[in-house]
C-alpha cells in the first residue's frame, strides 16, 4: 500500500469523521433523553428527574461542543482534501448540507442557551419547549447528513451536464432509495448509544454502592432502570431495521453486500458465513465457518434465493472485502450482545434483583461503550464498502481527490492528530471525570419507592406556582 496524497487524504478523512462522528451519535441520544427526563418532571414533580436532567445537561454541553469543533473540519475537508468531489458532486451535496445550516443549526443555536441556562428565567415550559427544540434540532441535523450521505451510496435524481451531477428531482435526491432505512437504523443507533451509556454509568456507580451515599444510589437506578426498558424494546426493533437495510443494499449496492458477505460466486442457497478470512489475491476465503442457505434466508427470505458474488464485477470495482467482512460481523456482533442483556434485564426485573445482581451489574458497565463501537463498525462498513466509488458507480476515489502533494496532505494529518489529542483529550478526560462523580444526591430522597413521590399533573397552569423571585417551589418532599 503506499503511502500517496490519495491514501493519505483517505486516512485523513477517516480519522477526523471517526473522532467526530462520536459525539453527534451521543447527543443526538442524550438530546432526546434529557427531554424524557424534564418531561418526568413536570409529570410528577419528582426531583430526581430534575436532578438528573441537571447532570446530564452538563454532559450534553460539552459533548456538543467538541462534536461542533470536529464538524468544521469535515467542511473545510471537501475543499481542501476533495476539491474534485465538490466539483462534480457540490450542485447536489451543498445545498443539502446548507439545509442542515438553515435549519438545524439554526434551531439548535436559538434554543440551546435557554436549554442551558435558562430554567431558572423563563419558567418550567418553556424550558421544557427549548430542550425539545434542541432535540428536533439534532434529528434534523441527522436528516440532512444522513441524506446527503444516503444520496452518495445510492444517488438518484440527478442528471449530468459537463462531467457535473445537476439537480433534477430534489425531492428524489433528499429521499433516495437507501435514505429511509439509513437514517432510522442510524437514529436508533443513536438512542441506543445513549442508552447503554446512561446504563452502564448507572451501573458503576450500584456496584461502588459502599462508597456512595444512598441519595445518589436511588438516582442510578432510576436510570438504569429507564434505559434498560429503553434497550429490551428497541434493540430488536433495530435488529429488523438493519434487516431492512440489508435487502436495499442488496437491491441497490450488490457488491457491497457480497463484500459484507465475502461472497465471490453469484449463487443461489447462500451460507451464512460467520467466520472467514477473505483472500482478494486469491480471491477465496479461507478458515471459513458458515451455515448452508442461511444468508440466502436472511437476505431474499428464501433458502434458494440468488445473491451476487464479487467475481461479478472486476478487480478494480470491488471494496477491501477484509475490512468490509469483519467490520460488519463487529458491528451485528454488538447488536446482539445488546439484546442478550436486554433480555437479561427483563427476566432479573421478574426475578426482582436487577439492581443487586454483581455479575449483570458488571456486564452493563462493560456495555458502556457499545454503542460507540457499533456506529464506528457500521460507519466503516458503509464506507469502506462503497469503494473503489465515492459517488456510488459514478465517481471513483482516486478522481475525487484535490491536485495536492504527499508533503501537504502529511503535515496536515500529523497536525490533525496532535491538535485531536490535545482538544479532545482534555474534553475526554473532563467528561470521564464528571461521570465518575454522578449526579448530585437530592436532599430527602433515601430510597423510598418511587411511586409515594407526590405527583402533579403535567397540565397544571403557570399562574400561582412561583414563589419569591418568581422561581417555583419544589413540590415537598
Amino acid at each position: 500500500m503506499e503511502l500517496d496524497a490519495l491514501m493519505l487524504s483517505r486516512i485523513q478523512f477517516a480519522f477526523t469523521i471517526s473522532f467526530h462522528i462520536i459525539f453527534p451519535a451521543f447527543t443526538i441520544g442524550l438530546a432526546s433523553w434529557l427531554v424524557a427526563l424534564e418531561f418526568n418532571w413536570l409529570r410528577t414533580g419528582n426531583p430526581l428527574y430534575r436532578n438528573l436532567f441537571r447532570f446530564w445537561v452538563k454532559i450534553f454541553a460539552i459533548s456538543f461542543g467538541l462534536g461542533v469543533v470536529s464538524g468544521i473540519v469535515m467542511s473545510y475537508q471537501f475543499g481542501t482534501n476533495w476539491s474534485r468531489f465538490s466539483e462534480f458532486a457540490g450542485n447536489v451535496v451543498g445545498p443539502v448540507i446548507a439545509y442542515e445550516v438553515i435549519t438545524a443549526f439554526f434551531l439548535e443555536a436559538a434554543f440551546l442557551g435557554i436549554m442551558l441556562f435558562g430554567w431558572e428565567k423563563v419558567g418550567d415550559r418553556l424550558h421544557f419547549f427549548a430542550t425539545c427544540m434542541v432535540a428536533l434540532g439534532t434529528l434534523i441535523s441527522a436528516f440532512w447528513i444522513l441524506s446527503a450521505n444516503s444520496w452518495m451510496q445510492t444517488p438518484d435524481g440527478f442528471a449530468i451536464e459537463n462531467g457535473k451531477a445537476v439537480p433534477v428531482d430534489w425531492f428524489k435526491i433528499v429521499f433516495n432509495p437507501s435514505f429511509a432505512y439509513r437514517y432510522a437504523h442510524m437514529v436508533m443507533a443513536c438512542y441506543l448509544t445513549t442508552a447503554f451509556a446512561v446504563a452502564g454509568m448507572s451501573a458503576w456507580m450500584l456496584l461502588r454502592s459502599r462508597h456512595e451515599p444512598e441519595a445518589r444510589l436511588v438516582g442510578a437506578r432510576l436510570s438504569m432502570s429507564m434505559a434498560l426498558w429503553f434497550a429490551a424494546i428497541f434493540v430488536p426493533i433495530q435488529i429488523f431495521i438493519g434487516d431492512l437495510h440489508g435487502i436495499v443494499v442488496l437491491e441497490r449496492q450488490p457488491t457491497k453486500l457480497a463484500a459484507i458477505e465475502g461472497n465471490w460466486q453469484r449463487q443461489s442457497g447462500m451460507p451464512l458465513r460467520l467466520f472467514a478470512i477473505p483472500d482478494d489475491e486469491a480471491e477465496t476465503n479461507h478458515y471459513e465457518v458458515n451455515v448452508p442457505k442461511v444468508g440466502s434466508l436472511i437476505l431474499t427470505h428464501s433458502f434458494d434465493g440468488v445473491v451476487p458474488g464479487l467475481k461479478d464485477v472486476p478487480p478494480a470495482d470491488r471494496p477491501p472485502v477484509l475490512p468490509v467482512f469483519f467490520s460488519f460481523r463487529i458491528m451485528v456482533g454488538i447488536g446482539f450482545v445488546m439484546l442478550a442483556l436486554g433480555l437479561w434485564s427483563l427476566y432479573l426485573r421478574w426475578k426482582g434483583t436487577l439492581f443487586s445482581n454483581r455479575l449483570f451489574l458488571t456486564a452493563t458497565m462493560l456495555m458502556t461503550p457499545s454503542g460507540f463501537g457499533a456506529i464506528l463498525f457500521g460507519w466503516f462498513t458503509a464506507e469502506i464498502g462503497r469503494q473503489p466509488y465515492v459517488v456510488y458507480g459514478l465517481l471513483r476515489t482516486a478522481d475525487a481527490v484535490s491536485p495536492v502533494t504527499t508533503q501537504a496532505v502529511t503535515a496536515s494529518l500529523i497536525t490533525f492528530i496532535v491538535v485531536y489529542a490535545f482538544i479532545f483529550g482534555f474534553g475526554s478526560y473532563y467528561l470521564a471525570k464528571l461521570l465518575r462523580r454522578g449526579p448530585e444526591p437530592v436532599e430527602g430522597i433515601h430510597g423510598e419507592d418511587m411511586s409515594k413521590q407526590p405527583k402533579r399533573p403535567f397540565s397544571v397552569p403557570d399562574e400561582g406556582l412561583e414563589g419569591e423571585n418568581g422561581h417555583r417551589p419544589q413540590p415537598a418532599e
